[in-house]
């Protein structure tokens, strides 16, 4: 019986430590897996080990690339002036989306939150300030409307507005406590310009 094979229950094992997968799910997955073609298997292995060797992060805006720079950073259609700031890698595949925005993303790996021991020197603040220069016009704040989002735009705000640029937040359309990476592309949209300076 498959289910006293290790190697079967270890996969389980594996897809249970993915978000929102449960133990029956894992199961559903490792038998479909199981009735894959060998060289499908394969492959799918091959794109899990090339995403964890050859992807990282762009040493400017901190979201993901295969190079230096991400597309979006090196592309030179892309407004520099303005930078719309960000928790995670996911929300700029969020806000591209909606095809509403045109400027430059920073990535800051997170939000301030004191409980969890994440402090200014765990994110990528010190990175966002030193990008602001004189072509700079405005910083764009899009991060979840959570107590530690709105901890961090405080945080934010009072480092990046002594640098003479207009500092806004996406609008609130998005309920609080909520997340947007459950938005859809209207509302992302309609947040983006509806922003308010701070």
């Amino acid at each position: 019986m498959l289910s006293t094979s290790s190697a079967f229950e270890q996969l389980v094992s594996k897809f249970s430590q993915l978000p929102g997968i449960g133990k029956k799910t894992a199961q559903r997955l490792t038998l479909y897996i199981l009735k894959m073609p060998r060289e499908d298997v394969f492959s799918f292995a091959q794109a899990l080990e090339d995403v964890k060797t050859k992807v990282r992060l762009c040493s400017q805006c901190w979201n993901f690339t295969e190079s230096e720079l991400c597309e979006l950073c090196s592309n030179i259609k892309r407004d520099n002036s303005l930078i719309c700031v960000v928790e995670e890698p996911r929300d700029v595949l969020l806000f591209e989306k909606t095809n509403a925005f045109r400027g430059v993303y920073h990535v800051l790996g997170g939000v301030l939150s004191p409980l969890d021991d994440i402090g200014p020197e765990d994110l990528k603040i010190r990175e966002l300030l030193s990008r602001i220069n004189g072509h700079t016009k405005e910083v764009i704040l899009a991060l979840n409307p959570t107590i530690e989002g709105e901890t961090t735009i405080l945080y934010l705000t009072k480092c990046v507005k002594p640098l003479g640029v207009t500092v806004s937040r996406i609008a609130r359309g998005i309920p609080v406590g909520g997340e947007m990476e459950f938005l859809d592309e209207a509302t992302l949209s309609s947040a983006l310009s509806g922003r308010v300076v701070l």
